[in-house]
């Protein structure tokens, strides 16, 4: 997970910029290198690394823990009951920080540029995950409020965007497709 986090949501390096100073350099493109997505993770299974829902630092490449726990239920809640989720070994909660956007371009399309970034971002991630042989997925179906109530925004000047998340690839990876969703839910992830 740690690659994944770094390659995705981590700060590269910094380049200074005549009159506007240190800029961040991410993997993918942000409107005005403003980067206003944030990474909230939420963990269930993952190697050394105690269930439950963090802060993901690009600038430090560190999770800071905001409450211990983690469970399928929970991600199934979490993602709008699609019980094919639950069993992720993690899942990562999109937000958008509007004011370092807005500050800049006070109009309509500064909206459309965070959903834009939040795409980007998802793309880079499901991208590293499958060259990691992890099985990513996203979704647009979650639970806005339960999500941003437990990682404490308020919704307004901060709020989830878009949801991605990944596990271990089944065994027979090929005919995943054609598994009915008990056998579905059998697989260990």
């Amino acid at each position: 997970m740690s690659k994944i986090l770094a390659l995705t949501w981590g700060i590269q390096k910094f380049v200074d910029v005549p009159k506007l100073g240190k800029i961040a350099v991410k993997t993918s493109p942000s409107g005005g290198a403003l980067h206003p997505i944030e990474a909230y993770v939420l963990a269930r299974n993952v190697e050394k690394l105690p269930a439950g829902l963090y802060h993901y630092n690009g600038a430090g490449h560190r999770l800071e823990l905001l409450t211990r726990g983690a469970t399928s239920r929970q991600i199934t809640r979490w993602l709008a009951n699609q019980w094919w989720y639950g069993g992720a070994a993690f899942v990562v909660f999109m937000t958008a920080v509007f004011g370092r956007t807005q500050w800049k371009y006070d109009y309509a399309r500064a909206y459309r540029a965070m959903l834009l970034e939040a795409g980007h971002l998802c793309q880079t991630f499901c991208l590293t995950a499958t060259w990691l042989n992890l099985a990513p997925f996203c979704t647009l179906a979650f639970a806005d409020s339960q999500i941003e109530n437990a990682i404490g925004l308020d919704g307004v000047s901060e709020s989830v965007l878009y949801v991605a998340g990944a596990g271990v690839r089944p065994e027979n990876d090929k005919q995943a497709h054609l598994l009915s969703g008990s056998e579905v839910a059998m697989l260990k992830l």
